[in-house]
């Protein structure tokens, strides 16, 4: 789509589709129109060549001109994958004329890379007869999804530790090419250029993707960095509610958050971070000599639709890309008898067929149990943690009592105290005091200069700035305006639990985020309020102040911990809400308080809106840490599969923070800090990532395409389903999901005893290793064998033996410890929920 015309295109075809069904009058129930996923039987083309992904060197050098060519121009895509889509799509085409003979519908999209099929508009009756069709094995009814840094890389010790392994950051992540599902990109921001002059900067052989060229996203947007970028919003369109204009028909980011995403994972190194004049270090991405390839499928209004993402993952993986990070999750729990049907989850397991390394954000629906977003086993799931640093600033009243705040912001001068004013006591006589909204500061005509000039404004921070009806950014124009000296933010009463992250501020301020302790700072200003006897009018505004700044870092030992947004397991296995023998999330990585770049149009955070860097919040943060560190162990050991990568991540985490204590987790949305509790498996998963030990696992758990869908098949009453999403027949399968090979262990109900075997492949030097074990409350557990010696590149097979010894519905947890003599550890976390024992005859 060198010169933009896709969407046009497909508003144009859309237009005409309406104007037809007018013409014909047809405005019944049975007219009513929707998005359906169509499956075709037949295998789609990554099948057909099992060979396809596995790469041994990924660089060859091109000179300028070729650059240009292979970044503005389609004509790179392989001529046998271009071919086969073709003929696919005209397949499709074939079969929706035979069908739907004389009948409206639109063809969105034609899947043919990871999924053989396509998305059609059609009427619920059309979806029905295309479903009867013997070519078709599935329908689906399309559905929503949403989106779910200057210190990080010192906090998970990259500097000294797996860079400094590796060759540094200068190649870091060195020919491995990310790519990233989410809301764009800005291509002109600095963590994105190619400007390497003292090194070759090749793009990566094995990829083939292409750059859009639009008017918001021309010609030369793309480099030796920046190696593809496409957008997908045909669904959208459909529904008449895409917005061109301020959610762009490109590549570009016209939201921030896939400029962050990006940027965490894969941005420059060294980059200044300068938001709001004050300079706040440089950024670096986790694998900042990797290449970043964008597919946008997610839009600042709406968020996005489920047949976009599939036509973004399916082009990705056409693409060549290594690793999708997904800082994405569905806003529903998928129906049906498993959560891992569906079509994303199921298209993203043809991505793992296809050797790539898939990253999913667990979701920001945390701290109740199960409320995980990211369900399936060949999805590496990341949980949200904090590090070490904050930033916060305080206000010393007048009668010497100090309160916290937050604010990216500069002090008032020195020790000087400055009165203290609050906005609906400095109004203009016009003005009606009872204005309940008039305290927000958003403004300055609605208040006396006189008054305020050069005092501390105090203003109220509501309900509606977290509606982003009220900013803050509108109430510093306003003390700008009226030179105040500074702005001082209480909270409203009525916003009981919100967690306010640091807002960046060019004059002096704070924002006490504490509705107790802002009833401290009004109780205080009242008191020291002198009126009139007879009037009650304000003759002196007797209460004074000084703010300390909130620009500098601070830093603390008790971190990591999980955050209470970050969503829990038990990862539940289907809508009734069964638990899944699946550990989810597979481990956490730095979600809060993350900088990173920020598109320069940028509409997500009001108060970051026009910087080119921005603080955020979320699994979505934490996600593209471990898309930038999986980068870093696919590039020392290029072979790995998709599941030694999540292997060699997971079996190497932290257990700690930086104390040597067991990592906590916040219980509650309110007060977290003051409800948490140490962290477990359905909290955590298997720990906090530890970059340098993951690029030296010594031991890895590799499970198969092939486990996957023998586990699938092994979920009563999948067959038909398995072979409606595959197009493979399932045969007999008695595996369920604690016999998949997976680097942790999860049982959901144990009925007495079972044993549980897992394979170990070394991929290190020979060594000998002790087995150590802590058995979860109400069960006994033994590991066979107790010791071992294992070549390099060779096997072991352990035999893990449970037994309920007591009757609980609740669950606990315990760890396997492989200790190897060369200093390898190896750490298997033990997940039981329901255990029944031998003395009871009794459902559970």
């Amino acid at each position: 789509m060198e010169d933009g015309k896709g969407v046009s295109f497909i508003m144009l075809l859309l237009c005409l589709w309406i104007l037809v069904g007018c013409c014909l009058g047809q405005n019944t129930s049975d007219s009513v129109t929707a998005v359906y996923i169509v499956t075709m039987k037949q295998a789609p083309v990554s099948h057909y060549y099992s060979e396809f992904r596995v790469k041994k060197e990924h660089q060859i050098k091109r000179s300028d001109s070729e650059r240009r060519t292979r970044l503005d121009k389609p004509s790179n895509i392989s001529r046998t994958d271009r071919h086969r889509g073709s003929y696919v799509a005209r397949v499709h085409d074939s079969l929706l004329r035979r069908v739907l003979r004389g009948e409206k519908y639109l063809k969105l999209y034609s899947y043919h890379y990871l999924i053989n099929g396509f998305a059609v508009l059609v009427t619920p009756q059309q979806a029905g007869k295309l479903l009867r069709r013997r070519e078709v094995s599935n329908v689906v009814l399309d559905f929503t999804v949403r989106t779910a840094t200057t210190h990080t890389p010192q906090f998970l010790g990259l500097p000294q530790g797996a860079w400094a392994k590796e060759g540094g950051f200068e190649t870091a992540g060195e020919g491995i090419v990310i790519g990233f599902i989410d809301t764009g990109i800005d291509p002109l921001h600095p963590s994105f250029s190619d400007d390497a002059p003292d090194k070759p900067y090749p793009v990566p052989e094995h990829f083939s993707g292409i750059c859009e060229v639009t008017r918001d996203f021309p010609s030369g947007s793309c480099n030796r960095k920046l190696i593809g970028a496409r957008h997908f919003a045909a669904s959208a369109i459909t529904r008449g509610i895409f917005n061109a204009t301020q959610d762009y028909a490109s590549p570009y980011d016209g939201d921030g958050h896939g400029t962050h995403t990006a940027a965490t994972a894969a941005g420059n190194h060294g980059i200044p971070v300068v938001v709001a004049g004050h300079h706040f270090g440089n950024a670096s991405g986790m694998a900042p000599r990797s290449h970043i390839a964008v597919y946008k499928a997610l839009y600042k209004s709406f968020g996005g639709f489920a047949a976009d993402v599939v036509a973004a993952i399916d082009q990705a993986a056409q693409d060549g890309v290594d690793i999708i990070s997904l800082s994405i999750t569905p806003n529903r729990r998928p129906p049906g008898i498993a959560t891992f049907f569906n079509p994303i989850d199921m298209a993203l397991l043809s991505a793992i067929k296809a050797g790539i390394f898939v990253i999913q954000a667990a979701g920001n629906t945390g701290p109740s149990p199960k409320s995980i977003s990211s369900f399936s086993p060949w999805i590496f799931t990341v949980g949200a943690a904090s590090h070490d640093r904050s930033y916060s600033n305080s206000i010393v009243l007048g009668n010497n009592i100090t309160i916290s705040g937050v604010g990216f912001a500069p002090g008032t001068d020195g020790d000087t105290m400055y009165t203290l004013v609050s906005a609906i006591h400095a109004l203009n006589e016009t003005v009606a005091a009872n204005d309940m909204y008039v305290g927000e500061c958003q403004d300055a005509s609605n208040f006396n200069q006189d008054i305020i000039q050069g005092n501390l404004l105090i203003c109220s921070y509501s309900i509606r700035f977290v509606l982003g009806l009220s900013t803050i950014k509108q109430a510093l124009e306003t003390a700008k305006n009226l030179s105040a000296a500074g702005v001082v933010f209480y909270m409203d009463p009525f916003v009981i639990g919100f967690q306010l992250n640091p807002i960046p501020m060019r004059l002096p301020g704070i924002v006490i985020p504490s509705p107790d302790d802002s009833k401290v700072l009004l109780k205080y200003y009242n008191s020291s309020l002198e009126r009139d006897g007879v009037t009650q009018k304000i003759v002196k505004f007797g209460a004074v102040a000084c703010i300390s700044g909130g620009i500098k870092a601070n830093f603390s030992h008790s971190a990591p911990k999980i955050m209470y947004y970050s969503a829990r397991g038990p990862d539940p296995e289907d809508s009734f809400l069964d638990d899944a023998d699946i550990l989810k999330p597979n481990l956490v990585a730095p979600g809060n308080l993350i900088w990173a770049a920020w598109s320069s149009r940028g509409t997500e955070s009001v108060e970051f809106q026009g910087e080119n860097f921005a603080m955020m919040s979320g699994t979505s943060m934490a996600a593209p840490h471990v898309a930038g560190l999986a980068a870093l162990v696919r590039q020392k050991f290029p072979t790995f599969s998709p599941s030694a990568i999540a292997s060699a991540l997971s079996t190497t985490a932290s257990l700690f923070d930086k104390n040597g204590d067991p990592i906590m987790a916040q219980r509650a949305y309110a007060n977290p800090d003051l409800n948490q509790s140490p962290a477990t498996p359905f909290d955590l998963g298997s720990g906090f990532v530890n970059a340098t030990a993951a690029l030296d696992p010594g031991l890895i758990f590799d499970s198969s395409y092939d486990d996957y869908m023998s586990f699938l098949c092994g979920i009563n009453g999948s067959s038909s389903v398995v072979l409606n999403y595959t197009g493979q027949s399932c045969g007999v399968s008695t595996m369920n999901g604690t016999d998949l090979n997976l680097p942790s262990i999860t049982i959901s109900k144990l009925n007495q005893s079972t044993t549980i075997l897992r394979a170990v492949t070394n991929v290190a030097g020979n060594e000998t290793y002790r087995v150590g074990w802590s058995a979860p409350y109400g069960a006994s557990v033994k590991v066979m064998p107790t010791h071992f010696f294992i070549a390099s590149g060779e096997k072991q097979v352990l035999s893990v033996f449970f037994d309920a010894i007591l009757n609980s519905s609740v669950a606990s947890f315990g760890r396997i410890g492989l200790f190897g003599t060369q200093g390898h550890v190896v750490n298997i976390p033990l997940s039981v929920i329901v255990k029944i024992s031998y003395n009871t005859t009794n459902a559970w």
